[in-house]
């Protein structure tokens, strides 16, 4: 029950501290104060009864302790309060009961009121009556206004008015047109009353919803105030003070600052005086917004856009005008030229492009308002530009490196089809891209501006199918051994720039290559999140509010985005490629590796269905392919990966689309020709060129390529026979059982070898070593126990491991070997010399 006391009385604090602004301006309630006297009362009662405390379960003893420490330690906070209520309880319940008194000594009780004669009384007054007569019009009619009209003809008595049977009845014609005439004269008086006092009280204004309506701007210069430079200085300085204060209207001071900065142009006071405002402007724009993580509003964008160009362009038009943040207040110098600024031109751009970016990201990706927003891109892009152009021989490194950074950041991701196509003469991108790299890779002493600017780089190059460029300048950066050290912000780029290298390697037809990119983003199944492009749902434990908040601020504009399903579909073709064959050459390899776990638990979960149906999404269709090809049915294979489904969901999504499909589909024919020979070879003596070629639709040359290489590694026990344009096989693979076999034999030996190992491990550890005398007839029963040990080993091991093992390993080794490995040889030296 007492915890029950507790969480109310926890409940009671945080509804204080909820309305603590409130609060704050009407006082501290009273029945509040007497809340918190009577529990503190009734804890004490609890408290000094000591036989009760006694009585109680451990549940409310330990509750009742807590409630007093804390109500003791909350209270200290309203002695005062708590005091002055304790000297005076009931001064609360004196005021109300005054307040009434007041109240019924005005009211007067109709009821109470004597009856006269055969009607009722009721008190005479004429300005009630009036009203009461105007506003029951629309209901009761002329009728009620004729009776109500002749109010002031009754009789009175005692000062009360007399109603009679005689007022009810129905008026002459004369009498009707008379009141109606005075009812009409009373409402044009009162109309003109009311227009009167409205004349008196001024016009009514609409207030406006959010920052506090003001009534009266304020004047910036008095009539006969000179306007020079000091004073508009002066009057900046006056608007600049208010700012970050709590009743400071944000929207009416950028108002201000734009009617100042129109004053100072309209008294010529020279372009500094503009930009010194300007710059004080667009900084009040990004104060209108006080919460960093939101965005601002769609109309204070376009005046950011707006004010932010004309100050560009206004600084670049002027140049004996100086901007820079090292120049001090004191220093500046705006009425003479040399001009001196105190502002920095770079950071307002920057925080310019943060706040695109956020507006971005607070749109709906598939609306038109971010279609309507990214058409800024234009424009911010432009500023970049002429920033670039300004800055340019006046600024430092640091600084040109940052304004070449943020062109970097803004043009590696567009794709030129033209560039991919050949269409193009020149490739000014790759031009460009290529200067601003170099000269931050050059000048730049920080390392994060540095990796970002490789990292844009190489995922330029990727876009546009320049592989071997990009792979070379990644291996030459080293980043992917010093990435895990970078910020959040730069190890996203370096995923991103992964990705698209996997992608890049897969249009070009490296598989292998394609499969190494990918393999880290895709293996944890997390690729959304670290591409930064959505939020997935943790299972461990949940995000706090400020880290989902952080997380969001991460998040990428949608433009950015890489199709997740594309590149899972190119990660999984990749390892199929890759896996079936290495499965079909190692089946009874019991130390078989893996080279992609994520396409094996792909696999597991569909041979775990009980009734697969026809696939469906993209991940069923490989899976498919994937049982096609452990078959070396490579046209079924490929219908799989390559089909109307298929080509809506991924590969319609390539530029070069058909290219895609034919590379995908010659690298099914080879893998599926390869996964065959693994399969099968145990059963032929012999292979017809001619035949495969036919089987898997590839040309003869290619298919002898691929024997050959398969030859050469030592995948296929076989040689070729050039005259005839066939593979004759050796046999000399062992059959399922063999292998099975030497799979058994290979465990056996290691489980001895481990055995003497233990044993040897013992006899260190417990001093068998020791004299006799320690140990009595344990050493002799040993001696004996171990003899017939080692004598029955000599038995068991030797004749049975060892013994039979040279028979038997050794016709493997020697017999076989001959057959195997050295015709293997001498098929080598063949094929050299038929090379």
């Amino acid at each position: 029950m007492l915890f029950f006391f507790l969480s109310d009385f926890e409940d009671l604090a945080k509804a204080y501290v909820k309305t603590k602004k409130v609060i704050e301006q009407t006082g501290i309630p009273r029945f509040y104060i007497k809340c918190l006297v009577e529990l503190e009362d009734f804890i004490s009662d609890m408290w000094e009864d000591r036989d009760g405390r006694k009585a109680m379960s451990k549940t409310n003893s330990k509750g009742l302790t807590t409630l007093r420490q804390k109500l003791r330690k909350y209270m200290r906070d309203f002695e005062d309060d708590i005091k002055g209520y304790r000297e005076n309880p009931d001064a609360e319940e004196e005021e109300l009961q005054a307040e009434s008194e007041d109240e019924e000594d005005v009211e007067v009780v109709p009821s109470l009121k004597p009856k006269i004669a055969d009607g009722f009384l009721k008190p005479i007054d004429k300005a009630a009556a009036d009203d009461d007569d105007d506003d029951d019009d629309s209901l009761w009619g002329s009728d009620h206004e004729s009776s109500s009209s002749s109010d002031d003809e009754l009789p009175s008595v005692g000062g009360l008015r007399q109603y009679t049977a005689a007022m009810f009845l129905k008026k002459t014609g004369e009498e009707a047109s008379k009141e109606a005439e005075a009812k009409r004269i009373r409402k044009e008086e009162k109309a003109q009353k009311k227009k009167d006092s409205k004349k008196d009280e001024g016009e009514w204004t609409d207030v406006v919803k959010g920052a506090p309506h003001v009534i009266e701007k304020t004047v910036m210069f008095a009539k006969d105030t000179e306007v020079n430079h000091e004073a508009v200085m002066k009057k900046l300085t006056e608007i600049i003070s208010a700012r970050g204060k709590k009743s400071t209207d944000r929207n009416e001071q950028i108002e201000l600052l734009h009617e100042l900065a129109t004053i100072a142009d309209t008294n010529n006071l020279g372009p500094a005086v503009q930009v010194k405002i300007m710059f004080n402007i667009v900084a009040a724009i990004y104060d209108y917004n006080p919460n960093i993580a939101t965005c601002m509003r769609s109309e204070m964008w376009d005046k950011c856009i707006k004010n932010v160009g004309d100050l560009l362009e206004l600084i670049a038009n002027n140049a004996d005008i100086t901007v820079g943040e090292n120049i001090l207040e004191d220093s500046e110098n705006v009425e003479t030229s040399p001009y001196r600024v105190r502002g920095c031109i770079l950071t307002v751009v920057e925080r310019m492009d943060e706040e695109f970016t956020k507006m971005l990201q607070a749109c709906d990706a598939h609306s038109t308002e971010y279609v309507d927003r990214l058409k800024d891109e234009t424009v911010v892009c432009e500023m970049i530009e002429k920033l670039q152009a300004y800055l340019e021989g006046k600024a430092t490194t640091e600084e040109m490196c940052r304004v070449y950074l943020k062109r970097v950041e803004h043009t590696y991701y567009k794709f030129d089809h033209t560039i991919v196509d050949g269409t193009a003469t020149e490739d000014p991108t790759r031009e460009v891209m290529q200067q601003l790299c170099k000269y931050i890779h050059a000048k730049d002493n920080s390392d994060r501006l540095r990796t970002r600017a490789m990292l844009c780089h190489i995922y330029h190059h990727a876009l546009h199918n320049r592989w071997y460029q990009a792979r070379d300048l990644m291996l030459m950066s080293h980043l992917q051994d010093t990435i895990q050290h970078s910020d959040i912000p730069t190890q996203i780029l370096y995923n991103r720039t992964m990705v698209q290298l996997g992608l890049c390697a897969f249009r070009e037809g490296m598989i292998r290559d394609s499969h190494n990119a990918l393999v880290d983003i895709q293996s944890g199944g997390r690729a959304k999140e670290l591409l930064a492009q959505g939020l997935l749902l943790q299972r461990q434990h949940e995000r706090t509010p400020e880290q989902e908040k952080i997380e969001k601020r991460r998040l990428l504009p949608y433009h950015m985005h890489i199709n997740l399903e594309l590149l899972e579909c190119v990660y999984l073709v990749s390892a199929m490629l890759m896996e079936i064959p290495y499965m079909a050459a190692h089946e009874f390899d019991a130390r078989r590796r893996m080279i992609s776990k994520n396409f094996h638990h792909v696999l597991r979960l569909s041979e775990r269905q009980t009734l697969p149906g026809p696939p469906e999404s993209m991940r069923e269709h490989v899976v498919a392919a994937s049982k096609a090809m452990k078959k070396g049915n490579w046209n079924e294979c490929q219908n799989f990966i390559i089909n109307d489904k298929m080509n809506a969901k991924v590969w319609d999504l390539f530029y070069q689309k058909d290219r895609v499909r034919d590379m995908v589909t010659r690298k099914i024919q080879e893998e599926s020709l390869r996964t065959y020979l693994f399969t099968y070879s145990s059963v032929y003596d012999s292979l017809s060129l001619v035949s495969l070629a036919e089987m898997f639709e590839l040309e003869i040359s290619v298919v002898h390529s691929i024997i050959s290489k398969m030859i050469i590694n030592e995948e296929l026990m076989a040689s070729l026979d050039e005259p005839t344009r066939t593979v004759v096989m050796h046999r000399t693979e062992p059959t399922r059982l063999q292998s099975l076999a030497l799979q058994l034999s290979e465990k056996v030996s290691s489980l001895v070898d481990n055995n003497e190992k233990i044993m040897e491990f013992k006899q260190g550890n417990f001093g068998f070593q020791k004299t006799n005398q320690n140990y009595g007839g344990y050493q002799q029963n040993k001696d004996n126990w171990q003899g017939n040990k080692y004598q029955n080993k000599d038995n068991w091991t030797g004749g049975s491991k060892y013994q039979n093992k040279d028979t038997w390993q050794g016709n493997k080794y020697q017999q076989n070997k001959d057959n195997w490995t050295g015709g293997n040889r001498r098929n080598q030296n063949r094929q050299q010399r038929a090379y």
